[in-house]
């Protein structure tokens, strides 16, 4: 199964801010970014809401060129498109991220300063 990803030359800033002001999607940018460069299974969120929801949230965030989604058998890995959101708008992730830094993460086991 294939997922579409935009190019990094079709990520669009408006489509990103609107994407990231939501606050779930917020919270999955935060956990993502500590965990940065690893993988992190789809299943990890479940604690946010009902499978289609997580769904929906996840799509949202791949369409616009925020994180990847790579399909492995029945699961889904999930990682911050870090390098591209960089290239396109210097410093944008990290002001997300730090001003995310104090949201509360709903997720057994992530306290919200861990690092």
């Amino acid at each position: 199964m294939f997922l579409p990803h935009p190019v990094a030359d079709q990520i669009n800033l408006a489509t990103v801010l609107a994407v990231l002001g939501d606050p779930t999607r917020l919270g999955i940018v935060a956990y993502l970014a500590r965990r940065e460069g690893v993988p992190t299974n789809c299943s990890q969120f479940l604690d946010l809401g009902s499978k289609t929801n997580l769904s929906y949230h996840l799509a949202k965030l791949r369409e616009a060129g925020v994180t990847h989604a790579q399909v492995l058998g029945t699961s889904r890995l999930i990682t911050l498109r870090r390098d591209d959101l960089d290239a396109r708008f210097p410093g944008l992730l990290d002001s997300v991220i730090a001003g995310a830094r104090d949201f509360p993460l709903p997720f057994k086991g992530m306290d919200a300063r861990e690092s």
